[in-house]
């Protein structure tokens, strides 16, 4: 997904963008905190404080949704913007859940720097440090419902398929637009994005759509597969999945080990070990790559070929 979204954008000087990220208008906000880290490196889970975690992310939003609209309203010649400067937002998603709390904190952000008075928001108008507060939540989610619904809901799609991707996740965001919305609809509008890092670092930014459709038209058809990539996903129960995650858990740091897998099930072009020797170094091979770019359907069974024969790769 960060390929597919680099490949969309570049700079500003070229006329071939279908995305564009407008300059001088990203914020940056970094911390020094352990919400989330990997202190056991014989582990394959880190250390989560999930109420610090919830509380740095939304935090981090704040300061850089705020430094945003400051530098958009300098950029434009206005007193201030808002959220209706944007068509679209997208988020780093941890959990959609997380998202839909994010989009609700950029509208009591907006209402707090307003002179609207709503009397059931009124009461949250001075608490806007309390992060975990659940009424606070709960009132702007529905007041932000139908907003969220037309603005962020439909970059969800892969997310909500796949999980959190950690730095993908964002792009994945972003490509989930372009697949769920058609390009009449999202030709020529601006995406809100705000990327999240455990430790923490985060960013609010944003990009033009061309107002090429032609061009559009092109990129979203060059992601019309992704629905159909999600759909063919080997579907296993949880009792699999759980045996699945404990046998790598326990012997994920092992040497001397050929980890066991139906490589049949690998996706054309994966990366999979092959063997751990005793030294720990890592022998990979690669199911076709060729096919991945090329698919020939009386290719479809044939996974190694020569050019991805095991190879050693220090450094994955």
């Amino acid at each position: 997904y960060q390929r597919r979204v680099r490949e969309a954008v570049v700079s500003t000087q070229s006329t071939g963008a279908v995305l564009t990220l407008e300059r001088g208008l990203r914020h940056t906000h970094m911390d020094h905190v352990y919400d989330f880290y990997k202190p056991d490196m014989n582990s394959e889970y880190p250390r989560v404080n999930g109420k610090l975690s919830i509380e740095c992310f939304l935090r981090s939003l704040d300061i850089t949704y705020k430094g945003y609209k400051m530098k958009a309203a300098r950029k434009e010649g206005k007193d201030k913007v808002d959220s209706s400067h944007f068509d679209y937002l997208t988020f780093h998603s941890p959990y959609c859940k997380l998202v839909q709390k994010s989009f609700a904190r950029v509208f009591y952000q907006d209402y707090i720097s307003s002179d609207k008075v709503i009397d059931h928001l009124e009461p949250y108008r001075h608490i806007q440090s309390d992060y975990l507060n659940r009424d606070l939540e709960k009132a702007f989610i529905a007041h932000s419902k139908d907003s969220f619904d037309r603005m962020t809901a439909p970059s969800l799609l892969i997310p909500r398929n796949v999980g959190n991707m950690y730095t993908a996740t964002l792009y994945s965001c972003i490509v989930s637009l372009f697949v769920s919305k058609s390009p009449e609809e999202i030709v020529n509008t601006r995406i809100g994005a705000f990327s999240y890092g455990s430790g923490l670092a985060s960013s609010f930014f944003s990009f033009k759509v061309s107002p090429d459709l032609e061009r559009v038209r092109r990129f979203c058809s060059s992601l019309s597969n992704i629905p159909s990539f999600l759909e063919s996903r080997t579907k296993v129960s949880p009792e699999h999945f759980e045996r699945l995650m404990k046998d790598r858990e326990l012997t994920h740091h092992l040497p001397s080990r050929r980890p066991s897998f139906e490589v049949d099930k690998l996706g054309n072009g994966t990366y999979y070990i092959v063997e751990v020797d005793s030294e720990h170094r890592r022998q990979y091979a690669r199911t076709s790559f060729l096919d991945a770019h090329h698919p020939r359907s009386h290719d479809k069974d044939r996974l190694l070929q020569s050019d991805c024969a095991p190879h050693y790769c220090p450094h994955m």
